[in-house]
């Protein structure tokens, strides 16, 4: 049996969707016991590869708060121009659909905020916590 780096390195190339022959290559093991340690390492590489899926969200894509911050932030700036200008310039037009499509974005990013009551929170199982959502 192969020691364990050498699986944990399977994981992490696999994770990263490398195929069989090539992770072979690299780490000099038989394509045969690669498709083994896929089967019965399947979980860890489903594992793997949401988290390299999460790090390049996180890399690529602001959190929530910060999107609802930066339409926010847009929305107004877009608004306190509309303010400034007559409805009747061609302009405005562009400006105001730029204003909804930021008004819908921001829409978008809305939460629902749900508050419980004492007895709420006692009903509520130690092996069912309640998910706050965010």
């Amino acid at each position: 049996m192969r020691d364990q780096e050498t699986k944990e390195k399977f994981v992490e190339l696999r994770a990263k969707g490398l195929s069989f022959d090539r992770i072979a290559k690299e780490l000099k093991v038989s394509k045969q016991s690669l498709i083994n340690w896929s089967k019965e390492l399947e979980n860890e590489i489903g594992n793997m590869r949401r988290i390299e899926l999460e790090a390049l969200q996180e890399k690529y894509f602001m959190l929530k708060s910060q999107r609802i911050e930066l339409f926010g932030e847009k929305l107004k700036t877009i608004k306190d121009e509309l303010d400034k200008r007559n409805l009747s310039d061609l302009p405005t037009d562009k400006l105001f659909d730029l204003f909804m499509k930021c008004f819908h974005q921001l829409k978008e990013e809305s939460v629902d905020t749900v508050f419980y009551g004492t007895e709420d929170l006692m009903a509520v199982n130690m092996d069912h916590p309640i998910s706050w959502k965010g």
